[in-house]
């Protein structure tokens, strides 16, 4: 039986993030699944998914800023804003310069306006984005607000027009949307050509495993690879809950200030992970100076 918690899985190129979970499902006989941050299937990188009831905390890494290492292709346009799509339109880079390039990066980060793909996973009417588009239909995604901490040039090839990036963004952002949106600024329009995600808050390439190598291990083996799921909660304080409050807690009811101590402040709102008797109980939010159980998971 395996424990409750999350597997930093280096999502292939060419699969789908549901095609990971469907392998792991299918390998740890485990219904309960779920990955946090979808990847495109040309992606590659970093995919935390919540085995168990640490599918319930999905919604907490929400906050947690993600990086990526990505390349663009100047002078070619296409309708998924990736190299893998129809080519629409052809431009000239030749006059483009790296004094335009670095301009146009550096005004490209805070908190901006994007207007996410029409070929994403968006539902609209109850349907995804990518489907509607597929069938023809005129698609109009409404723009939204994403913050780009930083927008990094690593190396920038103007012969072959390719320049590489690292960015550090927040949930919802769209890397090919950010190609095509420089591509833009410059003039020439441009396509992503690739991309890895590198982190999504504590989970890191470098500590990731291969989803193969996973279904390929013992039961022992993959345990070591499962990381408790309060371990992974950075944006949430601690809260250590009198031991005669737990009953409470696991009940549903709230607990006064006097019965709990903050011993790490919360960077998301006011929701904190609340333990008891050593063992992490569930999350919890502080209200009018109570605690109120949120999720309950012990």
């Amino acid at each position: 039986m395996f424990k409750d918690g999350v597997i930093n899985i280096n999502k292939p190129q060419g699969w789908t993030s549901q095609d990971v979970c469907a392998k792991l499902r299918n390998r740890l006989k485990i219904k309960k699944i779920g990955h946090t941050g979808t990847l495109d299937p040309m992606a590659t990188g970093v995919l935390p998914v919540c085995i168990g009831k640490a599918t319930r905390i999905i919604e907490y890494y929400d906050r947690d800023l993600k990086s990526y290492r990505s390349s663009m292709q100047l002078g070619v346009v296409t309708d998924t804003l990736d190299i893998t799509g129809e080519i629409l339109e052809r431009k000239n880079f030749n006059n483009i310069t790296e004094d335009s390039i670095f301009e146009a990066f550096t005004s490209y980060q805070g908190l901006i306006d994007q207007v996410p793909p029409k070929y994403s996973a968006l539902k609209i009417d109850g349907k995804r984005a990518y489907e509607l588009a597929r069938e023809g239909k005129d698609i109009k995604l409404q723009s939204r607000k994403v913050f780009i901490a930083s927008n990094d040039i690593n190396n920038i090839d103007l012969k072959n027009g390719i320049v590489d990036f690292t960015v550090l963004c927040s949930r919802g952002t769209y890397i090919r949307t950010i190609c095509d949106d420089i591509g833009k600024k410059l003039g020439c329009g441009a396509s992503m050509k690739s991309l890895i995600r590198t982190r999504s808050g504590c989970f890191s390439i470098e500590n990731s495993t291969d989803i193969i190598k996973i279904v390929k291990m013992t039961d022992e083996e993959i345990s070591k690879k499962i990381i408790p799921m309060d371990n992974t909660l950075l944006n949430l304080g601690r809260i250590i809950l009198d031991d005669n409050r737990c009953i409470a807690f696991k009940n549903g009811h709230s607990t006064s200030r006097y019965s709990f101590k903050i011993v790490e402040d919360s960077r998301f709102d006011s929701f904190y992970r609340v333990y008891s008797g050593g063992m992490f109980r569930g999350i919890g939010e502080i209200r009018e100076g109570e605690i109120y159980p949120v999720k309950v998971i012990k």
